[in-house]
């Protein structure tokens, strides 16, 4: 009888636990952990100090001034970030999520706070390879292109593949790597002959290493990007997604989208998840 009720009061804590109020409990506690990946410049990146900067960070540090709590980041790798996010190791992912029917299964995404284009990135030396071409799968066929792992870019790749197989054409030779820094390596070290990833991303790359990489076009589908918090966590996320749309209104969110993007745009409050 005794082992009955302790089996119970086991698995009430448990379900407990599973719906519990993420967003009171962050307000409780004065803290608001956050899992992070900070390779993925311009949106979140590490500066010479150390220090986790960058325009997805700029509205999380807003939000959790805010909500009146200390932000602390759990530095996590990309391939890690919505695992942890499932398994509750953090409050909330901060890392920017390219919005997808895929990934809506297992999370709940917040409304958008940029978008993106993925472009591909090549050695000035490869530059004439392309040029005046308009880029698509085909233009890619037995290259070796270098991705983050478990990013958008590389299920693109992925899915360029399978259009190069009914063409019967070589596939991409897809390098996945841990970081942004990585597939950049191993362009310049001839491992990969080409780097595939946001465009916004790509810039400041280009910027740093001016007259030995170029960006040589774009290629597959623009995609909204956010954040995404635990299918339960509802408050969290109506919290997370009214800030962005309130600074939005305020042109906060414009003026961050021209600082580290360049570009300034309006996000959608709704419907923005594609179909399958």
């Amino acid at each position: 009888m005794k082992k009955t009720a302790w089996l119970i009061a086991a698995l009430l804590t448990v379900g407990t636990q599973a719906y519990a109020d993420t967003l009171a409990d962050i307000k409780s506690s004065g803290k608001l952990t956050v899992g992070i990946d900070p390779t993925f410049p311009p949106y979140e990146y590490t500066d010479d100090k150390g220090e986790i900067i960058g325009y997805s960070v700029e509205i999380m540090r807003s939000l959790a001034s805010d909500l009146g709590v200390r932000l602390e980041f759990q530095k996590t790798a990309f391939s890690g970030i919505l695992p942890g996010l499932i398994s509750g190791a953090f409050n909330a992912e901060g890392s920017s999520l390219n919005v997808t029917a895929e990934r809506a299964k297992k999370v709940l995404f917040t409304v958008p706070y940029s978008k993106t284009v993925n472009g591909v990135l090549v050695r000035e030396d490869e530059v004439k390879t392309f040029s005046g071409k308009t880029l698509s799968a085909e233009s890619l066929s037995g290259l070796r292109g270098a991705v983050k792992v478990a990013s958008v870019p590389e299920q693109l790749l992925k899915g360029f593949n399978e259009q190069l197989k009914q063409a019967g054409k070589k596939p991409i030779t897809i390098i996945s790597v841990d970081s942004l820094d990585q597939t950049v390596s191993t362009l310049m070290t001839k491992r990969a002959d080409f780097v595939y990833d946001d465009i916004s991303v790509l810039a400041p790359v280009v910027k740093k290493y001016l007259e030995k990489v170029a960006q040589v076009g774009e290629v597959g589908p623009a995609q909204w990007m956010g954040w995404a918090t635990r299918k339960e966590d509802g408050s969290l996320n109506k919290a997370l997604s009214d800030h962005i749309l309130a600074l939005q209104s305020s042109g906060q969110l414009g003026k961050l989208q021209q600082q580290y993007l360049g570009t300034t745009f309006t996000v959608p409050a709704s419907d923005f998840i594609p179909k399958e």
